[in-house]
Formats: C-alpha cells, structure tokens, sequence
C-alpha cells in the first residue's frame, strides 16, 4: 500500500519532483510566517510595543516545548520515509503510533514544568521591566496549548512523509488564518490586549490538530494504527531520539540564542533593542520561506531514495535543492537590503524603534544568500539517518560560532557587534556545512564508488 502512494519520490524527475514537495511547504511556512509577521503587527499597534517584546520573551520557551513533537516527527519520518522506500510498512506504522505516545508524554512534562516555574522562567528569558506582566499573561495561556502544537508539528513531518506535501500545507494554513481572524476579534473587538493575543494563538493550535486528527483518520492516509501500534518500542524509540534529538538540539540552541539576546540588547539598549530583535526575528521566519520551503520539500525525497539505495538521486536532490534555495535567498536579500525602514514602519511607529531596527536587518541579512548550503546541508545528514553529523553541523552556526561571538563582539563594537555576529557565523557555518557536504557527496553518494 505504502509504495503505491510514495513511489513517485523515487521516480519522478527530481526538478519536477522538488517543486511539487516544495511548493506546498513553501506556501504553508509563508501563510504560517505571515500569521506570525501580522499577528505581531497587531500587537504591535493595536497594544504597545512592549507587547512585541513581552512575545518574544515566551516563544524560545513555547517553541522549545513544541519543538519536542518537532523533533519526534521529523526524527520517526526519517524512518517512515526510508522504510516506506524499502516497502516496510509495518515499521512505518509501528514508528508512527510511537511518535504520537512520545510526544503526548514528553511535551506534557515540560508544560507541567513551564506552569510551576513561570515566575522564574519569565525573567531568565529577558521579560524584565515593563515586559515581565504582559509575558506572563501571554506565557500561561499560550504554554495550555503547547501540547496540541507539539503534536501538530509532528504530524505535519510524517503528512510529508507520507508524500501528501498538499495537506501538510492545509494543516499549516488553516490555524494560521484562524489566529488572524481571532486576533482582531479578541485584541480589537473584545480588548482584550495579551489574554486575547494569547488565546487567540492557543485556539489557533487546536484548529491544527483537528485538521491533522482528520487527514490520519481520512482515506488520505496510508498509515492506518491501531493501540498496539502506540507501545514504545525500544529500537525505534532509540532511532527517533537519536535522529530527533538533532532537531531538538537546533531548537534548544534557538532558545538559549533568545535567552542570551534577549538579556544582552536589554543590558545594551533596553527594551527598544529588544523590540528591534523582536522584528528581526520575526523578519527571520518570514523572508526565509521559499528556502526553508526547498528543505522541507527535500527530506523525503533524499529519505526515501537513500533508503531505496538510489544515491544518483540523492545527489541529484542535494544539488538541484541547493540551486533553487540559493537563488532565493539571494532574491530575498536583495528585498530585505532595500527596504528595511519600509518593514519596520509595518511594526510600530515608535521613533526609537525605528532608528535601530532596519540597520540590525541590514546586518543580520548580510550573508543570506549563502545559507542554502547549510541549510540543505544539515538537512541531508538527517533525511538519511546520519545523527551524529547532523547534530555537529546543526551545532556550527549558533553554537560553534553565533553564541561566542555574541558575547565577544560588543566587547569592541557595543550592541553593533551583536547584530555583526549573525553574518560571520552564517559564513562559517556554511563553510564547514560545504566541506562536509561535498565529502559525503564523493565518497558515499559517487555513482562510481558506490557501483
């Protein structure tokens, strides 16, 4: 059954192929970024720019919790994809109803943990000042519904497994709409400042999985479960968190990233350094779409023709995902250098905001046009099952490189040499990621050795 509906990942022209995988995630990160860009514009305007700041104090933490169901998806599709290359259905099946048991089990402990220490979670992540009471608010009721993101994230990784690129889509679209809608109901109607952010956002992750409970009960499915599929196996408990825990480790090092960005621009520059970060980031997961959009549609693809022994193809989808990224990106750069003060202005009116933020961008988008390389870099090393060099190139931007620098640069160039850590590292990282990359790429994937 399985091999009927994924058999295309491992016979269609790969060009074809990337776009058809692509396309779909593309548009689903860009409904999903837009929500995030204008969910933060209403908030923005509509309660204070300390509001933009008080959210992103909370999302290192909420998506760290939700990055758990992330890493378990993304880790168990690997699996799903190269066992359903290899037309082993029932260990795609087994490896599903695992993930789904973990990341009930996981992401509900850390929330349990995120409620009994908010008091002290707030202020480490640079809620302090005026920002503490409306991170608070946003923390408590957002953390509710972190468990039902959890699982949406993970079930959107093996939708694309499966090879329905389509729905993953769906499932990324609907809540995004939903919590645009719910935004001007609770926040503009209702007033209900942060308490309606926040619920807004929470219910919004409830449609998500509704939408996602639908697709695995629908006919659209191949992996049909049933309750012995839910007890953990021990084998495939072991892969997941070996393959997952390199997700969970970029999300943990995002986190920290905010944690330590967030003190050290307060220490420089109070809550406006904050608030010019908070755009930026937000910057951050929007313009970068369309190449994080190639990713996702080129993890199956690699998945699926590794585990059906197709290196060429493999090849193949590693330097046609590079090419379309890399043209992107620069497309995105060219965007992001031009009109900065334009996007700011979209965010807030607040004169001190608007001096500091669009040169920040300027900076921190300075080497985009290189970070296809590393992103598909590191993507390869996990669509395959190799966890270790995912891990350690997944590791090199932020924790090699971006973190050290961050605290060494404004020792020279003040709350500048922050925003200049971000290209430097992204240059080393790609580096490193490129080196790696190509080695693979001659020793295990040349059609001739592997012959």
């Amino acid at each position: 059954m399985a091999k009927v509906s994924s058999e295309a990942l491992g016979n269609e022209p790969i060009g074809k192929l990337l776009i058809k995988q692509a396309v779909p995630a593309s548009i689903g990160i860009l409904v999903m970024s837009l929500n995030i860009l204008v969910d933060t514009i209403f908030v923005g305007n509509w309660i204070g720019p300390t509001a933009i700041a008080a959210i992103n104090v909370v999302l290192p933490v909420s998506f760290f919790i939700a990055a758990l169901g992330m890493a378990i998806g993304i880790g168990g599709s690997s699996i799903i994809s190269r066992a359903l290359g290899s037309n082993n259905a029932v260990k795609a099946l087994k490896t599903f109803g695992n993930q789904i048991t973990l990341t009930i089990l996981i992401t509900s402990i850390f929330v349990i943990f995120g409620l009994v220490y908010i008091n002290e979670i707030v202020p480490a992540f640079g809620g302090k000042g005026g920002i503490f009471e409306p991170a608070k608010v946003y923390y408590r009721i957002v953390l509710y519904g972190v468990p039902i993101l959890a699982l949406c994230m993970m079930g959107n990784t093996v939708i694309r497994a499966e090879g329905k690129p389509k729905f993953a889509m769906y499932a990324m679209m609907f809540p995004s709409v939903g919590n645009l809608l719910l935004d001007v109901l609770f926040i503009k109607i209702f007033d209900w400042g942060m308490a309606g952010a926040a619920w807004a956002t929470t219910i919004s992750y409830v449609l998500c999985f509704l939408f996602v409970l639908w697709f695995f009960l629908s006919k659209h499915s191949e992996l049909k479960i049933n309750f012995k599929h839910f007890g953990l196996d021990r084998p495939i408990v072991k892969e997941i968190g070996a393959l997952g825990f390199v997700t969970l480790t970029r999300q943990a090092i995002v986190s920290v990233t905010y944690l330590l960005m967030n003190n050290i621009l307060f220490d420089l520059g109070g809550e406006t350094s904050v608030t010019a970060y908070a755009i930026v980031g937000r910057m951050l997961m929007f313009a970068l779409f369309p190449i994080y959009g190639i990713t996702q549609g080129f993890l199956p693809i690699a998945g699926f023709n590794y585990g059906a022994e197709k290196f060429e193809r493999v090849k193949a989808s590693i330097i046609t995902a590079i090419k379309y990224a890399a043209l992107l990106a620069t497309i995105v750069f060219v965007f992001l250098m031009v009109f900065p003060e334009f996007i700011t202005r979209l965010f807030t009116q607040d004169a001190k905001v608007l001096i500091e933020t669009p040169p920040a961008m300027r900076w921190v988008f300075a080497a985009t046009p290189i970070v296809a390389i590393q992103l598909i870099g590191s993507a390869y090393f996990q669509a395959v099952g190799k966890a270790i060099p995912a891990l350690l190139l997944t590791l090199t931007r932020q924790g090699f490189f971006f973190i050290p620098l961050i605290f060494i640069l404004p020792n020279y160039f003040g709350a500048l040499g922050v925003w200049m850590a971000f290209p430097i590292s992204d240059v080393l990282s790609t580096i490193v990621t490129g080196f790696f990359l190509y080695r693979e790429m001659k020793v295990n994937l040349d059609p001739k050795i592997v012959d």
